[in-house]
């Protein structure tokens, strides 16, 4: 991994943020390794990783929230300073939502905006829409769900007028409904707002349709960045890949006849959407169950030396003990187990 990763310059701006060398050490213990990477304005850049990888401590270090061992951060050409530096740790423009809203106790909501509000009344009110928040402005603060919370949270931060919104785990914790009203919210703040935000999640399949590229972090360090095609459908090994969604490691011979014209030298990853069912030419084996998903089915199949698993939108007439063939549905959809 090269020592700073360039690979977000776009067209639309200049860097927005700059992170040089970042690190941390903690008591003795390296929690995040150097790294280096820079966003534009505008553009939606997620970090993901498993839970432990240090994805939220990277964002409060971006945020002034904790001060790093080597490195510097830069947001639109100003430096940040940690804790021990700033008399109030934070940046100026930026803003930071955690996993829990922390919003004060027994208050009417509409007090709690007012006195964190720089914007004028009809700006206010045009936040408290995108939010979804307008029908709970009579309600106390400890009468809402978390689901609630979460978006009164967010208002009260967009009522200060920032220029970059660090979101750590917006989704944690929600249920389906609110969720989804919280993805659609964050979806629309850059267009409507237009907030730079740094996004990061545990569940990495929440951060594909949303970003624009992913950092991916595993135990403290960048081990892939690009855009969610390029890491969904190019994971650089199984950790990333199982991030993102299911897969099958197929090794050995049948990975070679699955792939005859590839130069393989490990084993075949590969989606179960980039599996089909095939004539008699696919690769042969044997239906060992049919599962139903709701938009697909999922078929597993036993090779004569791997298991795999493949969806299609109907069973075919295929039943658990029946003899099969599979084959790629795509030279796309592959990628080589390191």
């Amino acid at each position: 991994m090269q020592p700073y990763l360039d690979i977000f310059s776009t067209a639309r701006n200049m860097e927005f943020v700059q992170v040089r060398d970042l690190s941390l050490k903690e008591r003795g213990a390296v929690v995040v390794h150097p790294l280096s990477f820079s966003q534009a304005q505008g553009q939606r850049l997620a970090i993901a990783g498993e839970s432990g990888a240090g994805k939220s401590t990277l964002l409060q270090l971006i945020g002034g929230l904790i001060e790093p061992t080597t490195g510097e951060i830069r947001i639109d050409g100003t430096r940040v300073r940690g804790p021990a530096v700033a008399l109030v740790p934070g940046h100026p423009g930026v803003a930071y939502l955690s996993q829990k809203s922390d919003l004060p106790k027994f208050l009417r909501v509409a007090q709690v905006l007012r006195y964190s509000s720089k914007r004028p009344a009809s700006e206010a009110q045009r936040i408290f829409e995108l939010c979804r928040i307008s029908q709970l402005l009579d309600r106390r603060t400890d009468e809402l769900s978390g689901g609630e919370q979460q978006r009164v949270a967010l208002a009260r931060l967009l009522l200060g007028s920032p220029h970059l919104l660090l979101l750590d785990e917006p989704f944690s914790n929600l249920d389906r409904v609110h969720k989804h009203l919280m993805q659609a919210i964050i979806e629309q703040l850059g267009q409507q707002l237009g907030i730079t935000c740094l996004l990061v999640s545990h569940d990495a399949a929440d951060t594909l349709s949303w970003a624009d590229n992913i950092l991916v972090l595993q135990q403290g360090r960048v081990i892939q960045a690009g855009s969610p095609e390029e890491i969904y459908h190019r994971p650089v090994n199984e950790y990333t890949a199982g991030l993102f969604g299911d897969y099958n490691l197929i090794r050995g011979a049948e990975a070679q006849q699955l792939q005859p014209n590839a130069s393989l030298e490990g084993s075949l990853m590969v989606r179960p959407e980039h599996l089909r069912l095939a004539t008699s030419r696919g690769l042969p084996g044997l239906a060992r169950a049919v599962r139903f998903y709701g938009g697909f089915y999922e078929v597993e199949v036993q090779l004569l030396n791997n298991t795999v698993r493949l969806r299609t939108a109907t069973t075919e007439g295929i039943v658990p003990g029946q003899a099969v063939h599979i084959e790629l549905a795509s030279a796309s959809g592959w990628a080589l187990a390191q």
